[in-house]
């Protein structure tokens, strides 16, 4: 089981649109996928799918009562091999209650294992604010993703805080605590040459650093992925084929290429699913 956060301490980066296409794509592979709703300020995953099975409990009955068992916590939604635990806590009280809690920042790390028979990834989606809910959530993960704006100021800020955050988590080495890698993906990036431009002079930034890197892939910035969110659908399900009056590809070639880069291990299953699957699957209705 690989465990990824969705992580910016910046809000309105599209967190919750890379994760909710990067989750959707990886179940449609095959991948028993779980997305994890960690944002009780704005909890858009929660409803970004429709649900066939909703259940009672969420993300606050995980946390604040360590309950695991998949019936109570575990939403079914209408895409195969995807599962969310929804955002529950509407009083915004778990950030409170894990940093009153001994184990708050390891408390996820402690209750991830009772997922791993059960599920391939896990997807986390955070809020954009530094907090100890996000430090938990960083600590309990393999990998971090961080959807970044081809913007300078906003790059120089994100490497100032995401630095600070993983500074302030390093004492938690001695406790047996990895620190996961950060994996930056330029997202809405249209062809001008001045986003061209910025997205180098990003990738120049953080080339020498161990911590953070820029994956290859870029999100274009693709009426595709508003109109997917509006209609509850995986943009890779909405356009698979390569639009005729656009230069950049579909968005099925850009979630696989995501995919592929994150999760090398499961290439096979990402490449597997192509153009003729995917028309497939959404001419069966699944």
């Amino acid at each position: 089981m690989k465990i990824t956060a969705v992580v910016s301490t910046k809000g309105g980066v599209g967190k919750t649109t890379v994760e909710a296409n990067l989750g959707a794509f990886c179940a449609d592979a095959g991948l028993r996928t779980l997305l994890i709703d960690l944002d009780p300020a704005q909890p858009s995953l929660s409803s970004y799918y429709q649900l066939v099975d909703e259940a009672q409990g969420g993300i606050y009955d995980l946390l604040a009562f360590n309950i695991t068992e998949s019936v109570r916590i575990i939403s079914s939604t209408t895409i195969p091999n995807l599962s969310l635990v929804i955002s529950n806590d509407i009083n915004n009280q778990l950030n409170s209650l894990l940093l009153q809690a001994p184990d708050g920042r390891l408390r996820l790390a402690n209750l991830m294992p009772a997922f791993e028979d059960h599920f391939d990834l896990i997807l986390i989606d955070t809020q954009g604010a530094r907090s100890a809910m996000l430090e938990m959530v960083v600590l309990a993960s393999d990998l971090v993703i961080s959807p970044l704006l081809p913007n300078m100021l906003a790059a120089r800020e994100f490497s100032r805080g995401t630095m600070q955050m993983l500074d302030g988590l390093r004492a938690y080495g001695r406790l047996g605590m990895k620190i996961p890698p950060v994996q930056i993906v330029i997202n809405n990036l249209d062809l001008t040459v001045d986003a061209q431009m910025i997205e180098q002079s990003v990738r120049e930034i953080f080339q020498d650093n161990r911590e953070i890197s820029v994956l290859n892939c870029t999100i274009p910035a693709a009426v595709v992925f508003r109109n997917a969110a509006s209609l509850g659908v995986p943009a890779h399900r909405l356009e698979y084929r390569q639009p005729s009056n656009r230069k950049s590809p579909a968005a099925l070639a850009i979630i696989r290429q995501l995919a592929i880069e994150l999760f090398p291990e499961w290439r096979d299953r990402f490449e597997g699913l192509t153009e003729s699957v995917v028309a497939s699957l959404v001419k069966e209705g699944r």
